[in-house]
């Protein structure tokens, strides 16, 4: 399958699967929105009926006591008249009802006085005829309506002027509020844990309910308690709920495993796509690795071939020192092979398991000496020239002799390969103690690698693209080997590059006297 193949399906599979999480996200925050507008609305219904509760509780009491005062007063009247001789006649009472208004500050009201004349007992035959005594009866029905509408006017006026002066704990039993309140919720179907507070119009607290949080109190609700009250005299009662995000959340909540197994199926989307996108770069390494071994391999089976077709002539077998010659190419190259097999090989070998290192202590300047000295010649024959400052104090380190020499050659030989196609190589190696650890450093005036580029220049088959040409032969295998070694030695080896410039590998590795 082709790259943009790939990009263009997993474009197309991630928007959708995009889109769907965008419209699940979008309508569980529409639920949410519109469950807590219902709430909201339900809150302030019972809120607004519990005061309404309040205020008839209060007009109750106001008629109950104003009832009782009057019963009073008339029982006496009947008691006081039936001590009186005339037995005759119909007994007759005055009671005198008068009304005034206006001692609170709010205005002067006219006083009325109302006067009716009521029975008190049933009514005694004086001769009169049915129509006279129905009309009679009339007039005491009519009496007793006028003086109960009078009585009420008189509660009203009480209420309205005298009412608001008391204290709010006169007129409110908050234990009766609490009840409203919680049966009002019931009622409009909210069934949750709440807590109140009554406040006066300065926001001083006048009282709370007995297990009074502060949880949620951000979002409370308030509701003037007797909105008929004069302003400077009202009172407001604020409710909220503690585990109000959770109520509303619960309403939502089987959409939640939707939303989880859409964000799975998406995260295992990008997943795979990044793992298809792996194979492919690995199956363009192992074709570059493929390639670059057919011309690894190429060089030397040639020459090991010419030099077998020219032992077939009868020339050479007379001249032992061109016998010699091409005995000589045969078996060098016949090296040369083994080796390649073997890096490939022992790279297989490494991944598998940990390598055999045969450890002894090696004083690393007087190695990496000889490895210069040996390496003089290939520098000098590419047109270069190899320094070395070895400078650590205390070179003694604890390693595998031929792969830590191995590993030296290896970025030395990197360093000749990569080199510039004019100009001087310069090679530097240089050795130093810091922080109780032995430092090595190879640095080139190569070509350098890019940024991009340089993390992956460890990864076992990674090779820097350089087209189709295959100028700089290879495996991609030695900075693998070198990064594998050193890991295995307990040390740490890391690349700073600029392109055009050149390249450094500092290497990092435990002293004896740590081990």
């Amino acid at each position: 399958m082709k790259k943009s193949t790939i990009w263009v399906l997993g474009i197309v599979m991630g928007l959708s699967f995009l889109s769907l999480l965008y419209l699940q996200v979008s309508y569980i925050e529409e639920m949410v929105k519109m469950r807590r507008e219902q709430f909201d609305e339900s809150v302030q219904r019972s809120l607004v009926q519990a005061c309404r509760n309040v205020e008839l509780v209060e007009t109750k009491k106001y008629l109950e006591e104003d009832v009782a005062a009057t019963e009073k007063a008339a029982q006496l009247a009947r008691e006081q008249a039936e001590n009186k001789e005339d037995t005759d006649a119909v007994k007759i009472h005055t009671h005198e009802y008068s009304i005034t208004s206006g001692a609170n500050g709010l205005g002067e009201y006219p006083s009325f006085e109302l006067k009716m004349k009521f029975t008190s007992g049933i009514p005694i035959s004086t001769g009169r005829n049915i129509p006279q005594t129905s009309r009679a009866l009339q007039e005491i029905i009519k009496g007793r309506y006028v003086y109960q509408r009078a009585l009420l006017d008189e509660v009203v006026y009480n209420i309205l002027y005298t009412a608001s002066d008391k204290p709010l704990s006169k007129r409110v039993n908050f234990k009766q509020l609490d009840q409203f309140l919680k049966n009002e919720l019931l009622n409009n179907g909210i069934d949750i844990p709440y807590h109140f507070t009554v406040t006066d119009r300065d926001g001083k607290e006048v009282y709370h309910c007995p297990d009074y949080t502060n949880e949620g109190s951000e979002n409370a609700y308030p509701q003037v308690l007797f909105k008929n009250d004069p302003p400077s005299r009202m009172a407001i009662v604020k409710i909220h709920f503690p585990t109000l995000n959770s109520y509303i959340f619960s309403s939502v909540k089987f959409m939640i495993p939707s939303l989880i197994f859409t964000v799975v199926l998406l995260v295992t989307f990008i997943f795979t796509i990044c793992i298809i996108f792996r194979q492919k770069k690995l199956t363009e390494i192992k074709n570059d690795f493929i390639n670059n071994m057919t011309h690894e391999f190429k060089t030397p089976i040639s020459t090991i071939s010419l030099a077998a077709q020219m032992l077939k002539d009868p020339a050479v077998g007379k001249s032992p020192a061109m016998f010699q010659h091409i005995s000589g190419v045969i078996n060098d190259e016949t090296k040369r092979l083994r080796f390649q097999v073997e890096k490939v090989l022992q790279m297989s070998m490494f991944e598998r398991q940990k390598a055999t290192l045969k450890m002894k202590e090696v004083n690393a300047n007087e190695l990496i000496a000889g490895v210069v000295n040996t390496f003089t010649l290939k520098v000098e024959k590419n047109n270069g020239r190899i320094t070395s400052e070895l400078q650590a104090e205390n070179p003694d380190i604890f390693v595998d002799e031929m792969h830590f020499t191995n590993v030296i050659f290896n970025l030395l030989d990197n360093a000749v390969k990569y080199k510039k196609p004019e100009g001087e190589l310069l090679l530097n190696i240089r050795t130093w103690n810091e922080s109780g650890k032995l430092y090595l450093s190879i640095q080139d005036n190569g070509i350098g690698i890019k940024k991009e580029n340089l993390k992956k220049i460890f990864d076992k088959f990674y090779r820097v693209h350089t087209g189709n040409l295959h100028d700089v032969k290879g495996f991609g295998l030695g900075l693998a080997y070198v990064k594998k070694i050193i890991q295995d030695h307990k040390g740490s080896i890391r690349a700073e590059s600029e392109l055009g410039v050149g390249t450094k590998f500092i290497i990092v590795l435990p002293l004896l006297k740590n081990e």
